[in-house]
């Protein structure tokens, strides 16, 4: 008995004298850590190059090279950001402040190491997967206001967002906020991500105003198989971006790969059939959309429904982001040039709140918390909405001002009609 008191006490010893990395190695999962690297790949592959080629076939040849340049330009400024404050912002204690902001504790990331550990995967992986996030958001707002605002005044505007908009709603929901202590269900964007794109987006639209001859000049899209090859790459990355947010190789992820594949195939054949009915003839630009509005309508439900969910929230958001894009364009005239509002931002606002009625077990959903009644669940998911939506407004239109004075807003007319490739960067998509 005694020979085994000494060694455990031994053992003891010796594992409290163990390198920390070591000790960190026993809650690493390998197969969490992989899965959420391969997550990390697909959302950055959704913005580079699927949303760059999606939004670049939607505008005219003239504008092609500018939005692929406003894509490109935005992942490498806001990657920088990230480091600089914006993981700290989004996700470190605040104090006082931390029901609304994160604090500058780990600015720099001085806090991540080789072996800091974020639950069951590296830290570095977690602030890896988290910016690409960040990435996407404010690249989806250029599709409101594409070929018409200058490139100093986009870079300006991506920095100014991200730290009025961006980096406060995350934390809101995700980070430890007043949203997240309330019980929001956001599993992966429908706030942080879409309606906050989509209401910048539309915000930024009625500022610049309308391109020259909208409604009046047809503006279609110049290439629409760039458009098809970008939204493809959308809809195989945002299995990393909706089953990557379960942040762990398991049932959740299973699931939401699955109800976000279904929520997008139904509203892809819901916008096709409505576009039938209403115009005659359904379009291939009309079933990507769909598709987009169904990838972003199941983005904050799909950890928490299942597939009868998918199949209510994607049949409602091709009926609704049908209706919104057409009315948005032709009876309000608001010239959301890639209609990321009534896509994004309604889609965002649908997801949200169905995720309060079908996340309930007779759904098929994953269950209110104990003591949660659907009433209370919708009460916060409406909370959710209205504040972000009416904080978005107010700090965008406030960027947006600020940018006007210090170094304008939109090109002239004669640069606008010539086409930002050449007038932005003396650079044409096309040498014909």
């Amino acid at each position: 008995m005694r020979t085994l008191h000494k060694s455990l006490c031994l053992f003891a010893v010796l594992a409290c004298a163990l390198p920390s990395a070591v000790l960190a190695e026993s809650a690493l999962d390998t197969g969490d850590t992989a899965w959420i690297l391969t997550s990390t790949a697909l959302v950055l592959f959704m913005t580079i190059p699927g949303l760059s080629l999606f939004y670049a076939g939607l505008v005219r040849s003239k504008n092609v090279l500018s939005v692929l340049m406003q894509c490109f330009s935005i992942t490498c400024l806001v990657s920088i950001l990230w480091l600089v404050f914006g993981y700290s912002l989004a996700f470190s204690d605040g104090g006082a402040l931390n029901n609304w902001l994160g604090g500058l504790s780990n600015a720099f990331l001085s806090e991540v190491t080789r072996d800091s550990m974020s639950g069951t995967i590296p830290e570095t992986v977690f602030v890896m997967f988290q910016l690409t996030f960040a990435i996407i958001t404010p690249a989806l707002v250029v599709g409101g206001f594409a070929e018409r605002m200058k490139f100093s005044a986009m870079l300006w505007f991506t920095v100014l967002w991200l730290l009025a908009v961006y980096l406060p709603v995350c934390h809101w929901v995700w980070g430890g906020g007043w949203l997240g202590e309330k019980g929001i269900l956001d599993f992966a964007g429908g706030l942080v991500v879409h309606l906050t794109a989509g209401t910048g987006a539309i915000v930024a639209a009625m500022v610049l105003g309308k391109r020259k001859g909208f409604p009046r000049t047809a503006m279609p899209p110049h290439n629409l198989t760039m458009s098809v090859t970008g939204a493809g790459m959308l809809w195989v990355g945002w299995f990393g971006f909706n089953a990557g947010s379960a942040v762990a190789a398991n049932q959740d992820a299973g699931m939401a790969m699955l109800v976000t594949h279904l929520s997008a195939a139904t509203a892809s054949l819901v916008w096709m059939f409505a576009e039938w009915v209403r115009y005659g003839k359904p379009s291939v630009l009309g079933i990507v959309t769909g598709m987009v509005a169904g990838l972003g309508s199941i983005t904050p439900a799909s950890g928490f429904v299942g597939p009868l969910g998918a199949l209510i929230i994607g049949a409602v958001a091709g009926l609704v982001c049908f209706t919104a894009t057409n009315y948005l364009k032709r009876v309000l005239q608001i010239d959301d040039s890639l209609d990321v509002f009534p896509v994004h931002g309604i889609g965002g606002i649908l997801g949200t709140f169905l995720c309060g009625i079908l996340v309930a077990e007779q759904f098929g959903g994953a269950g209110l918390a104990e003591g949660v009644t659907m009433g209370q669940q919708l009460w916060v998911q409406s909370q959710g909405i209205l504040a972000v939506l009416v904080w978005t407004i107010i700090a965008t239109f406030v960027i947006l001002q600020i940018i006007r004075v210090v170094v304008g807003l939109r090109v002239d007319d004669q640069q606008e009609t010539e086409g930002l490739d050449i007038t932005q960067h003396e650079e044409a998509g096309y040498n014909m």
